[in-house]
Protein backbone atom coordinates (compact mmCIF):
# COMPACT_ATOMS: atom_id res chain seq x y z
CA UNK A 1 0.00 0.00 0.00
CA UNK A 2 2.79 2.86 0.57
CA UNK A 3 4.84 1.43 -2.62
CA UNK A 4 1.66 2.27 -4.46
CA UNK A 5 0.96 5.68 -2.77
CA UNK A 6 4.46 6.47 -3.32
CA UNK A 7 4.05 5.54 -7.02
CA UNK A 8 1.10 7.85 -7.18
CA UNK A 9 3.14 10.80 -5.65
CA UNK A 10 5.62 10.43 -7.62
CA UNK A 11 3.52 10.14 -10.77
CA UNK A 12 1.52 13.48 -9.39
CA UNK A 13 4.73 15.16 -9.13
CA UNK A 14 6.21 14.31 -12.38
CA UNK A 15 2.35 15.09 -14.12
CA UNK A 16 2.69 18.49 -12.40
CA UNK A 17 6.01 18.94 -13.25
CA UNK A 18 5.45 18.44 -17.19
CA UNK A 19 2.67 20.72 -17.20
CA UNK A 20 4.33 23.14 -15.15
CA UNK A 21 7.05 23.42 -18.10
CA UNK A 22 4.74 22.78 -21.10
CA UNK A 23 3.00 25.74 -19.83
CA UNK A 24 5.83 28.30 -19.55
CA UNK A 25 6.51 28.30 -23.15
CA UNK A 26 4.64 31.85 -22.79
CA UNK A 27 6.17 33.21 -19.51
CA UNK A 28 9.59 32.68 -20.05
CA UNK A 29 9.99 35.35 -22.31
CA UNK A 30 7.29 37.79 -20.81
CA UNK A 31 4.43 36.59 -23.05
CA UNK A 32 1.10 37.31 -21.39
CA UNK A 33 -1.43 34.32 -21.54
CA UNK A 34 -4.66 33.34 -19.49
CA UNK A 35 -4.37 30.66 -17.36
CA UNK A 36 -4.27 27.51 -18.78
CA UNK A 37 -6.26 24.89 -17.00
CA UNK A 38 -4.29 21.29 -17.80
CA UNK A 39 -4.49 19.50 -20.12
CA UNK A 40 -6.95 21.60 -21.54
CA UNK A 41 -4.81 24.72 -21.91
CA UNK A 42 -7.43 27.79 -22.69
CA UNK A 43 -9.55 25.39 -24.52
CA UNK A 44 -11.45 24.03 -21.46
CA UNK A 45 -14.56 26.71 -21.80
CA UNK A 46 -15.20 25.42 -25.66
CA UNK A 47 -14.72 21.92 -24.96
CA UNK A 48 -17.35 21.88 -22.46
CA UNK A 49 -19.60 24.28 -24.78
CA UNK A 50 -19.68 26.78 -22.31
CA UNK A 51 -18.68 29.54 -24.82
CA UNK A 52 -18.15 29.97 -28.45
CA UNK A 53 -14.78 29.81 -29.87
CA UNK A 54 -15.54 33.36 -31.09
CA UNK A 55 -16.25 34.59 -27.28
CA UNK A 56 -12.42 32.89 -26.28
CA UNK A 57 -10.81 34.64 -29.55
CA UNK A 58 -12.57 38.06 -27.85
CA UNK A 59 -11.38 37.24 -23.93
CA UNK A 60 -7.59 37.39 -25.00
CA UNK A 61 -7.78 39.85 -27.42
CA UNK A 62 -9.24 42.15 -25.03
CA UNK A 63 -7.21 41.07 -21.89
CA UNK A 64 -3.84 42.62 -22.57
CA UNK A 65 -5.05 45.93 -25.02
CA UNK A 66 -1.34 47.09 -25.14
CA UNK A 67 0.16 44.28 -26.01
CA UNK A 68 2.07 42.97 -29.71
CA UNK A 69 1.09 39.92 -29.32
CA UNK A 70 -0.22 37.30 -26.76
CA UNK A 71 -0.26 33.67 -25.70
CA UNK A 72 -2.99 30.43 -26.01
CA UNK A 73 -2.68 27.30 -25.38
CA UNK A 74 -4.49 24.69 -27.34
CA UNK A 75 -4.33 21.97 -25.00
CA UNK A 76 -0.69 20.92 -24.48
CA UNK A 77 0.14 23.58 -27.99
CA UNK A 78 1.64 27.13 -27.55
CA UNK A 79 -0.26 29.20 -30.22
CA UNK A 80 0.58 32.95 -30.97
CA UNK A 81 -2.37 35.39 -31.17
CA UNK A 82 -1.42 38.44 -33.04
CA UNK A 83 -2.30 41.87 -32.57
CA UNK A 84 0.25 44.18 -34.06
CA UNK A 85 -1.09 45.31 -37.43
CA UNK A 86 2.19 46.15 -38.61
CA UNK A 87 3.49 42.89 -37.41
CA UNK A 88 0.17 40.88 -38.95
CA UNK A 89 1.60 42.42 -42.22
CA UNK A 90 4.70 41.30 -42.25
CA UNK A 91 3.60 37.62 -41.27
CA UNK A 92 0.91 38.17 -44.00
CA UNK A 93 2.92 39.18 -47.15
CA UNK A 94 6.76 40.19 -46.36
CA UNK A 95 7.71 37.31 -44.24
CA UNK A 96 5.27 34.86 -45.83
CA UNK A 97 8.07 32.07 -46.50
CA UNK A 98 8.09 31.73 -43.03
CA UNK A 99 4.54 31.32 -42.57
CA UNK A 100 3.68 29.28 -45.56
CA UNK A 101 1.24 26.66 -44.70
CA UNK A 102 -2.25 25.88 -42.53
CA UNK A 103 -1.44 23.50 -39.92
CA UNK A 104 -2.51 20.24 -40.66
CA UNK A 105 -5.98 18.75 -39.52
CA UNK A 106 -6.45 15.62 -41.21
CA UNK A 107 -3.92 13.15 -42.30
CA UNK A 108 -3.84 13.09 -45.74
CA UNK A 109 -3.16 9.43 -45.85
CA UNK A 110 -5.81 8.36 -43.63
CA UNK A 111 -8.63 11.25 -45.47
CA UNK A 112 -6.75 12.23 -49.20
CA UNK A 113 -9.73 13.99 -50.09
CA UNK A 114 -10.32 16.27 -47.37
CA UNK A 115 -5.90 16.40 -46.68
CA UNK A 116 -5.15 16.84 -50.25
CA UNK A 117 -7.08 19.63 -50.96
CA UNK A 118 -6.05 23.58 -51.28
CA UNK A 119 -6.49 25.06 -47.78
CA UNK A 120 -4.51 21.55 -46.67
CA UNK A 121 -1.47 21.32 -49.17
CA UNK A 122 1.82 22.84 -47.96
CA UNK A 123 5.33 23.81 -49.58
CA UNK A 124 5.21 23.97 -53.12
CA UNK A 125 1.99 21.72 -53.34
CA UNK A 126 0.30 24.08 -52.66
CA UNK A 127 2.18 26.70 -54.68
CA UNK A 128 1.66 24.61 -57.54
CA UNK A 129 -2.24 23.95 -56.57
CA UNK A 130 -3.00 27.56 -56.31
CA UNK A 131 -1.36 28.04 -59.79
CA UNK A 132 -3.17 25.62 -61.14
CA UNK A 133 -6.54 26.41 -59.95
CA UNK A 134 -6.73 30.26 -59.87
CA UNK A 135 -7.54 30.70 -63.35
CA UNK A 136 -10.71 28.89 -62.09
CA UNK A 137 -11.86 31.38 -60.27
CA UNK A 138 -11.41 35.20 -61.97
CA UNK A 139 -14.43 37.30 -62.76
CA UNK A 140 -14.68 36.20 -66.48
CA UNK A 141 -15.33 32.27 -65.04
CA UNK A 142 -17.57 33.71 -62.52
CA UNK A 143 -19.81 35.28 -65.23
CA UNK A 144 -20.24 32.31 -66.24
CA UNK A 145 -21.59 31.03 -63.21
CA UNK A 146 -23.72 33.60 -61.85
CA UNK A 147 -26.99 32.37 -64.61
CA UNK A 148 -26.43 28.84 -62.80
CA UNK A 149 -27.05 31.08 -59.32
CA UNK A 150 -30.17 33.06 -60.81
CA UNK A 151 -31.60 29.66 -61.50
CA UNK A 152 -31.46 28.21 -57.98
CA UNK A 153 -32.63 31.35 -56.76
CA UNK A 154 -35.75 30.80 -58.90
CA UNK A 155 -36.39 27.63 -57.36
CA UNK A 156 -35.99 28.60 -54.39
CA UNK A 157 -38.01 32.18 -54.54
CA UNK A 158 -41.50 29.71 -56.40
CA UNK A 159 -41.23 27.43 -52.94
CA UNK A 160 -41.34 30.40 -50.60
CA UNK A 161 -43.96 32.24 -52.61
CA UNK A 162 -46.22 29.15 -52.88
CA UNK A 163 -45.77 28.62 -48.45
CA UNK A 164 -46.72 32.34 -48.26
CA UNK A 165 -49.39 32.68 -50.66
CA UNK A 166 -51.23 29.06 -49.22
CA UNK A 167 -50.46 30.27 -45.56
CA UNK A 168 -53.73 31.43 -44.75
CA UNK A 169 -55.56 28.15 -45.28
CA UNK A 170 -52.18 25.48 -45.81
CA UNK A 171 -52.91 23.27 -42.59
CA UNK A 172 -51.13 20.57 -44.54
CA UNK A 173 -48.22 22.37 -44.81
CA UNK A 174 -48.14 23.89 -41.79
CA UNK A 175 -47.86 20.39 -40.42
CA UNK A 176 -45.28 19.32 -43.43
CA UNK A 177 -43.09 22.18 -43.18
CA UNK A 178 -43.32 23.45 -39.51
CA UNK A 179 -39.61 22.15 -38.84
CA UNK A 180 -38.24 24.97 -41.16
CA UNK A 181 -41.59 27.25 -41.51
CA UNK A 182 -44.42 28.61 -39.16
CA UNK A 183 -47.02 30.04 -40.90
CA UNK A 184 -49.22 33.19 -40.22
CA UNK A 185 -52.90 34.28 -42.13
CA UNK A 186 -51.22 37.60 -43.77
CA UNK A 187 -48.88 35.72 -46.35
CA UNK A 188 -46.17 36.24 -43.97
CA UNK A 189 -44.25 32.87 -42.62
CA UNK A 190 -41.67 32.19 -39.76
CA UNK A 191 -38.33 30.77 -41.44
CA UNK A 192 -35.39 29.40 -40.06
CA UNK A 193 -32.81 31.46 -42.49
CA UNK A 194 -29.54 28.72 -41.73
CA UNK A 195 -32.00 25.87 -43.60
CA UNK A 196 -33.18 28.37 -46.06
CA UNK A 197 -29.53 29.64 -46.91
CA UNK A 198 -27.78 25.88 -46.64
CA UNK A 199 -30.56 24.15 -49.16
CA UNK A 200 -29.96 27.10 -51.76
CA UNK A 201 -26.17 27.10 -50.68
CA UNK A 202 -26.18 22.94 -51.67
CA UNK A 203 -27.86 23.81 -55.03
CA UNK A 204 -25.53 25.99 -56.03
CA UNK A 205 -22.74 23.95 -55.13
CA UNK A 206 -24.64 21.27 -57.12
CA UNK A 207 -25.24 23.21 -60.10
CA UNK A 208 -22.13 25.36 -60.34
CA UNK A 209 -19.59 22.83 -59.61
CA UNK A 210 -21.26 19.35 -60.28
CA UNK A 211 -23.63 19.87 -63.26
CA UNK A 212 -26.62 19.06 -61.24
CA UNK A 213 -30.12 19.83 -61.12
CA UNK A 214 -30.89 19.45 -57.29
CA UNK A 215 -33.92 21.36 -55.72
CA UNK A 216 -33.54 20.81 -52.11
CA UNK A 217 -36.37 22.87 -51.14
CA UNK A 218 -38.75 20.58 -52.24
CA UNK A 219 -36.57 17.75 -52.25
CA UNK A 220 -35.91 18.28 -48.74
CA UNK A 221 -34.39 14.94 -48.10
CA UNK A 222 -31.87 14.07 -51.08
CA UNK A 223 -28.53 12.81 -51.02
CA UNK A 224 -26.50 16.05 -51.80
CA UNK A 225 -27.79 17.73 -49.19
CA UNK A 226 -27.52 15.38 -46.39
CA UNK A 227 -24.24 14.27 -47.24
CA UNK A 228 -23.25 17.89 -47.37
CA UNK A 229 -24.79 18.77 -44.39
CA UNK A 230 -22.96 16.07 -42.32
CA UNK A 231 -19.86 16.78 -44.13
CA UNK A 232 -19.69 20.61 -43.12
CA UNK A 233 -21.66 20.58 -39.69
CA UNK A 234 -19.34 20.76 -36.97
CA UNK A 235 -21.63 18.80 -34.11
CA UNK A 236 -20.10 17.85 -30.77
CA UNK A 237 -18.57 14.28 -31.98
CA UNK A 238 -16.80 15.91 -34.72
CA UNK A 239 -15.85 18.71 -32.49
CA UNK A 240 -14.05 16.44 -30.67
CA UNK A 241 -12.47 14.73 -33.17
CA UNK A 242 -11.34 18.10 -34.46
CA UNK A 243 -9.64 19.16 -31.79
CA UNK A 244 -7.98 15.64 -31.22
CA UNK A 245 -6.32 15.96 -34.36
CA UNK A 246 -4.99 19.34 -34.56
CA UNK A 247 -4.14 19.27 -30.55
CA UNK A 248 -2.55 15.32 -30.45
CA UNK A 249 -1.88 14.16 -34.69
CA UNK A 250 0.52 11.61 -33.72
CA UNK A 251 -2.19 9.98 -31.17
CA UNK A 252 -4.57 10.36 -34.37
CA UNK A 253 -2.84 9.14 -36.70
CA UNK A 254 -2.02 5.79 -34.28
CA UNK A 255 -5.92 5.57 -33.57
CA UNK A 256 -6.58 6.40 -37.21
CA UNK A 257 -9.36 8.95 -36.35
CA UNK A 258 -11.10 10.20 -39.35
CA UNK A 259 -13.57 13.34 -39.39
CA UNK A 260 -15.59 11.86 -42.05
CA UNK A 261 -17.07 8.36 -42.73
CA UNK A 262 -16.47 5.95 -45.25
CA UNK A 263 -19.96 6.83 -46.83
CA UNK A 264 -19.35 10.73 -47.03
CA UNK A 265 -16.04 9.81 -48.89
CA UNK A 266 -17.72 7.14 -51.45
CA UNK A 267 -20.20 9.96 -51.86
CA UNK A 268 -17.82 12.02 -53.12
CA UNK A 269 -15.46 9.38 -55.09
CA UNK A 270 -18.02 8.57 -57.49
CA UNK A 271 -19.77 12.32 -57.37
CA UNK A 272 -16.54 13.60 -59.01
CA UNK A 273 -14.95 10.32 -60.95
CA UNK A 274 -18.33 9.36 -62.62
CA UNK A 275 -19.05 12.83 -63.39
CA UNK A 276 -15.92 13.55 -64.90
CA UNK A 277 -16.25 10.14 -66.68
CA UNK A 278 -19.50 10.98 -68.42
CA UNK A 279 -18.43 13.85 -69.87
CA UNK A 280 -15.52 12.37 -71.31
CA UNK A 281 -18.06 10.00 -72.79
CA UNK A 282 -20.27 11.63 -74.03
CA UNK A 283 -18.42 14.91 -74.74
CA UNK A 284 -20.16 17.38 -72.71
CA UNK A 285 -18.85 20.99 -71.75
CA UNK A 286 -21.05 22.92 -69.36
CA UNK A 287 -18.70 26.08 -67.96
CA UNK A 288 -18.69 24.70 -63.78
CA UNK A 289 -16.04 23.38 -62.18
CA UNK A 290 -16.12 20.14 -63.04
CA UNK A 291 -15.01 20.79 -65.96
CA UNK A 292 -12.54 23.76 -64.66
CA UNK A 293 -10.91 21.03 -63.20
CA UNK A 294 -11.01 18.69 -66.04
CA UNK A 295 -9.40 21.15 -67.77
CA UNK A 296 -6.75 21.93 -64.87
CA UNK A 297 -5.98 18.12 -65.39
CA UNK A 298 -5.13 18.24 -69.08
CA UNK A 299 -3.30 21.63 -68.54
CA UNK A 300 -5.48 24.09 -70.36
CA UNK A 301 -6.12 26.07 -67.99
CA UNK A 302 -4.71 29.77 -68.70
CA UNK A 303 -3.99 32.88 -67.00
CA UNK A 304 -5.63 36.03 -68.58
CA UNK A 305 -5.80 39.45 -68.28
CA UNK A 306 -8.69 40.95 -66.90
CA UNK A 307 -10.63 43.23 -69.30
CA UNK A 308 -12.67 46.52 -67.80
CA UNK A 309 -15.95 44.61 -68.34
CA UNK A 310 -14.58 41.56 -65.64
CA UNK A 311 -14.87 44.02 -62.48
CA UNK A 312 -14.18 42.56 -59.46
CA UNK A 313 -17.11 41.32 -57.20
CA UNK A 314 -16.87 43.93 -54.77
CA UNK A 315 -14.71 45.57 -52.23
CA UNK A 316 -13.97 42.52 -50.25
CA UNK A 317 -12.64 41.06 -53.15
CA UNK A 318 -8.91 39.36 -52.83
CA UNK A 319 -6.46 40.11 -55.36
CA UNK A 320 -4.61 36.85 -56.48
CA UNK A 321 -0.72 36.95 -55.68
CA UNK A 322 2.23 36.58 -57.66
CA UNK A 323 2.62 32.86 -56.14
CA UNK A 324 -0.88 32.02 -57.86
CA UNK A 325 -0.23 33.47 -61.63
CA UNK A 326 2.86 31.30 -62.46
CA UNK A 327 2.17 28.80 -64.98
CA UNK A 328 2.08 25.06 -64.31
CA UNK A 329 2.39 22.03 -66.33
CA UNK A 330 2.20 19.32 -63.08
CA UNK A 331 -0.02 16.48 -63.86
CA UNK A 332 -2.50 15.45 -60.88
CA UNK A 333 -3.76 12.60 -59.62
CA UNK A 334 -7.75 12.16 -59.49
CA UNK A 335 -7.43 11.78 -56.02
CA UNK A 336 -5.95 15.65 -56.16
CA UNK A 337 -8.93 16.32 -58.14
CA UNK A 338 -11.85 15.21 -56.26
CA UNK A 339 -10.22 16.78 -52.93
CA UNK A 340 -9.90 20.13 -55.00
CA UNK A 341 -14.01 19.76 -55.24
CA UNK A 342 -14.59 18.72 -51.96
CA UNK A 343 -13.47 21.70 -50.29
CA UNK A 344 -15.44 23.94 -52.77
CA UNK A 345 -18.47 21.99 -51.50
CA UNK A 346 -18.26 22.41 -48.19
CA UNK A 347 -16.82 25.85 -47.94
CA UNK A 348 -19.68 26.88 -50.67
CA UNK A 349 -22.18 24.59 -48.10
CA UNK A 350 -21.56 26.21 -44.50
CA UNK A 351 -19.34 29.48 -44.85
CA UNK A 352 -21.58 30.73 -47.37
CA UNK A 353 -24.71 30.02 -46.08
CA UNK A 354 -23.69 31.36 -43.09
CA UNK A 355 -22.98 34.80 -44.15
CA UNK A 356 -26.58 35.15 -46.42
CA UNK A 357 -28.00 33.99 -43.01
CA UNK A 358 -26.53 37.25 -40.89
CA UNK A 359 -27.19 39.89 -44.56
CA UNK A 360 -30.60 39.14 -43.77
CA UNK A 361 -30.42 38.86 -40.32
CA UNK A 362 -29.07 42.35 -40.43
CA UNK A 363 -31.54 43.49 -43.05
CA UNK A 364 -34.60 42.11 -40.08
CA UNK A 365 -33.17 44.31 -37.27
CA UNK A 366 -32.09 47.31 -39.98
CA UNK A 367 -35.26 47.89 -42.06
CA UNK A 368 -34.06 51.25 -43.21
CA UNK A 369 -30.84 49.55 -44.52
CA UNK A 370 -33.42 47.26 -46.06
CA UNK A 371 -35.74 49.26 -47.54
CA UNK A 372 -32.57 51.54 -49.25
CA UNK A 373 -31.07 48.18 -50.68
CA UNK A 374 -34.66 47.46 -52.01
CA UNK A 375 -35.02 50.39 -53.78
CA UNK A 376 -31.26 50.10 -55.29
CA UNK A 377 -32.85 46.43 -56.63
CA UNK A 378 -36.02 47.49 -57.76
CA UNK A 379 -34.34 50.19 -60.10
CA UNK A 380 -32.15 47.73 -61.28
CA UNK A 381 -34.57 45.37 -61.75
CA UNK A 382 -37.05 47.98 -63.79
CA UNK A 383 -33.68 49.05 -65.82
CA UNK A 384 -32.54 45.39 -66.57
CA UNK A 385 -36.46 44.16 -67.43
CA UNK A 386 -35.86 41.14 -64.96
CA UNK A 387 -32.71 40.27 -65.79
CA UNK A 388 -29.66 39.30 -63.62
CA UNK A 389 -26.48 38.69 -64.81
CA UNK A 390 -22.47 39.29 -63.28
CA UNK A 391 -22.58 43.12 -65.13
CA UNK A 392 -26.24 44.04 -62.89
CA UNK A 393 -24.68 42.46 -59.95
CA UNK A 394 -21.24 44.12 -59.56
CA UNK A 395 -22.93 47.84 -60.44
CA UNK A 396 -24.94 48.28 -57.28
CA UNK A 397 -23.01 50.04 -55.34
CA UNK A 398 -25.32 50.10 -52.00
CA UNK A 399 -25.70 45.98 -52.33
CA UNK A 400 -22.20 45.50 -52.05
CA UNK A 401 -21.65 48.22 -49.27
CA UNK A 402 -24.16 46.09 -47.10
CA UNK A 403 -22.22 42.56 -47.83
CA UNK A 404 -19.09 43.88 -47.07
CA UNK A 405 -20.51 45.32 -43.50
CA UNK A 406 -22.41 41.77 -42.88
CA UNK A 407 -18.52 40.26 -43.59
CA UNK A 408 -17.25 42.82 -40.99
CA UNK A 409 -19.30 41.95 -38.35
CA UNK A 410 -19.51 38.19 -39.31
CA UNK A 411 -16.53 37.03 -40.96
CA UNK A 412 -16.50 33.80 -41.98
CA UNK A 413 -12.80 32.76 -40.68
CA UNK A 414 -13.22 34.05 -37.05
CA UNK A 415 -9.44 33.71 -36.81
CA UNK A 416 -6.78 33.16 -39.20
CA UNK A 417 -3.98 30.33 -38.70
CA UNK A 418 -0.73 30.18 -40.10
CA UNK A 419 2.00 27.23 -39.62
CA UNK A 420 5.81 28.65 -38.93
CA UNK A 421 8.04 26.68 -41.18
CA UNK A 422 11.18 28.39 -40.69
CA UNK A 423 12.17 29.85 -36.69
CA UNK A 424 10.81 33.30 -36.75
CA UNK A 425 11.38 36.05 -34.19
CA UNK A 426 8.36 38.36 -33.65
CA UNK A 427 10.29 41.00 -31.48
CA UNK A 428 9.32 41.83 -27.68
CA UNK A 429 5.30 41.20 -26.78
CA UNK A 430 4.85 44.49 -24.75
CA UNK A 431 7.01 47.11 -23.02
CA UNK A 432 7.53 44.86 -20.09
CA UNK A 433 9.73 42.27 -22.46
CA UNK A 434 13.41 41.94 -21.98
CA UNK A 435 13.89 38.87 -25.04
CA UNK A 436 12.58 38.75 -28.53
CA UNK A 437 10.27 35.77 -28.81
CA UNK A 438 10.79 33.34 -31.64
CA UNK A 439 8.10 31.04 -32.89
CA UNK A 440 9.68 27.60 -33.48
CA UNK A 441 9.15 25.80 -36.93
CA UNK A 442 6.11 24.01 -36.17
CA UNK A 443 4.49 25.93 -33.84
CA UNK A 444 1.14 27.95 -35.16
CA UNK A 445 0.24 31.57 -34.92
CA UNK A 446 -3.19 32.95 -35.26
CA UNK A 447 -4.77 36.53 -36.54
CA UNK A 448 -8.25 36.97 -34.61
CA UNK A 449 -10.41 38.42 -37.51
CA UNK A 450 -13.06 38.62 -35.69
CA UNK A 451 -11.43 40.57 -33.02
CA UNK A 452 -9.92 43.39 -35.41
CA UNK A 453 -13.05 43.43 -37.12
CA UNK A 454 -14.68 44.44 -33.94
CA UNK A 455 -11.98 46.81 -32.68
CA UNK A 456 -12.78 50.67 -31.82
CA UNK A 457 -9.16 51.40 -32.44
CA UNK A 458 -9.83 50.35 -36.69
CA UNK A 459 -13.70 50.37 -36.91
CA UNK A 460 -15.79 53.36 -35.14
CA UNK A 461 -19.03 52.06 -33.59
CA UNK A 462 -17.66 48.37 -34.17
CA UNK A 463 -21.04 46.78 -33.10
CA UNK A 464 -22.93 48.47 -34.66
CA UNK A 465 -24.41 47.63 -38.39
CA UNK A 466 -23.14 50.30 -40.77
CA UNK A 467 -23.02 49.58 -44.37
CA UNK A 468 -22.05 53.65 -44.88
CA UNK A 469 -18.42 52.97 -43.56
CA UNK A 470 -18.26 51.37 -47.04
CA UNK A 471 -19.37 54.27 -49.13
CA UNK A 472 -16.79 55.99 -51.59
CA UNK A 473 -16.61 58.75 -49.16
CA UNK A 474 -15.65 56.59 -46.02
CA UNK A 475 -13.92 53.18 -47.51
CA UNK A 476 -10.42 55.05 -47.59
CA UNK A 477 -10.68 55.50 -43.76
CA UNK A 478 -10.52 51.62 -43.51
CA UNK A 479 -6.46 50.94 -42.72
CA UNK A 480 -5.01 48.19 -44.58
CA UNK A 481 -4.82 44.16 -43.02
CA UNK A 482 -7.98 45.11 -40.51
CA UNK A 483 -10.66 44.29 -42.78
CA UNK A 484 -10.00 40.56 -43.91
CA UNK A 485 -13.17 38.27 -44.12
CA UNK A 486 -11.45 36.30 -46.97
CA UNK A 487 -7.89 36.63 -45.60
CA UNK A 488 -4.22 38.10 -46.06
CA UNK A 489 -1.36 38.07 -48.36
CA UNK A 490 -0.99 34.90 -50.93
CA UNK A 491 -3.10 32.16 -48.73
CA UNK A 492 -6.06 33.96 -49.13
CA UNK A 493 -9.59 32.48 -50.09
CA UNK A 494 -9.08 31.03 -53.85
CA UNK A 495 -13.52 31.71 -54.01
CA UNK A 496 -13.94 35.68 -52.78
CA UNK A 497 -15.05 36.25 -56.09
CA UNK A 498 -17.74 33.11 -55.99
CA UNK A 499 -18.49 33.89 -52.47
CA UNK A 500 -19.74 37.46 -53.06
CA UNK A 501 -21.69 36.77 -56.20
CA UNK A 502 -23.56 33.69 -54.45
CA UNK A 503 -24.31 35.95 -51.32
CA UNK A 504 -25.53 39.19 -53.85
CA UNK A 505 -27.70 36.92 -55.83
CA UNK A 506 -29.63 35.63 -53.06
CA UNK A 507 -30.03 39.20 -51.68
CA UNK A 508 -31.08 40.47 -54.90
CA UNK A 509 -34.03 38.04 -55.65
CA UNK A 510 -34.95 37.12 -52.21
CA UNK A 511 -34.95 41.25 -51.25
CA UNK A 512 -37.45 42.29 -54.84
CA UNK A 513 -39.95 39.85 -53.63
CA UNK A 514 -39.85 39.74 -49.97
CA UNK A 515 -39.53 41.57 -46.77
CA UNK A 516 -37.73 40.25 -43.87
CA UNK A 517 -38.29 41.19 -40.63
CA UNK A 518 -37.92 39.64 -36.48
CA UNK A 519 -40.54 37.60 -35.29
CA UNK A 520 -40.81 36.20 -31.05
CA UNK A 521 -37.75 33.36 -32.05
CA UNK A 522 -35.23 36.08 -33.26
CA UNK A 523 -32.44 36.01 -31.44
CA UNK A 524 -31.51 39.68 -30.38
CA UNK A 525 -29.22 40.08 -29.27
CA UNK A 526 -27.22 38.05 -31.48
CA UNK A 527 -25.61 35.26 -29.32
CA UNK A 528 -23.73 32.24 -31.19
CA UNK A 529 -24.16 28.58 -30.40
CA UNK A 530 -21.55 26.86 -28.31
CA UNK A 531 -22.04 23.72 -30.22
CA UNK A 532 -19.77 23.95 -32.99
CA UNK A 533 -17.12 25.70 -34.54
CA UNK A 534 -19.41 27.16 -36.88
CA UNK A 535 -21.21 30.75 -36.62
CA UNK A 536 -24.64 29.92 -35.64
CA UNK A 537 -27.17 31.81 -33.72
CA UNK A 538 -28.15 30.28 -30.55
CA UNK A 539 -31.69 28.85 -31.07
CA UNK A 540 -31.93 28.94 -34.99
CA UNK A 541 -31.71 32.18 -37.38
CA UNK A 542 -35.56 32.85 -37.55
CA UNK A 543 -37.09 35.47 -39.47
CA UNK A 544 -40.41 36.59 -40.68
CA UNK A 545 -40.90 36.65 -44.33
CA UNK A 546 -43.97 39.13 -45.46
CA UNK A 547 -44.66 38.98 -49.32
CA UNK A 548 -43.92 42.24 -50.74
CA UNK A 549 -47.21 43.69 -53.06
Amino acid sequence: MLLLLVWVVAAGCATWLYFRQVYSRFSRYGVRSLRPLPPFGNMARITMRQEHFSDSIEKLYEAFPDDRFVGRYEFLNPMVMIKDIELIKKIAVRDFEHFLDHRAFVDEQLDPFFGRNLFALKGQEWKDMRSTLSPAFTSSKMRLMVPFMVEVGEKMMESLRINMKNSKSNAFAQTLFYVTFKFYVDNSIDVDCKDLTTRYANDVIASCAFGLKVDSHTNRDNEFYKMGKVASTFDFNQLLKFLLLISWPNVSKVLRVSLFTPAIKNFFLNLVLGTMSDREAKQIVRPDMIHLLMEAKKGRLTHEEKSAADADAGFATVEESSVGKKNIDRVWSDTDLVAQAVVFFIAGFEAISAAMSFALYEMALHPDVQERLHREIREYDDRNKGAIDYTSIQNMPYLDMVVSEVLRLWPPALALDRLCVKDYSLGKANKECTHDYVVRKGESIMIPAWSIHRDPAYHARPLQFDPERFSDERRHLIKPFTYMPFGLGPRNCIGSRFALCEVKVLLYQLLLQVQVSPCEKTCIPAKLSPDTFNIRMKGGHWLRFTLRE
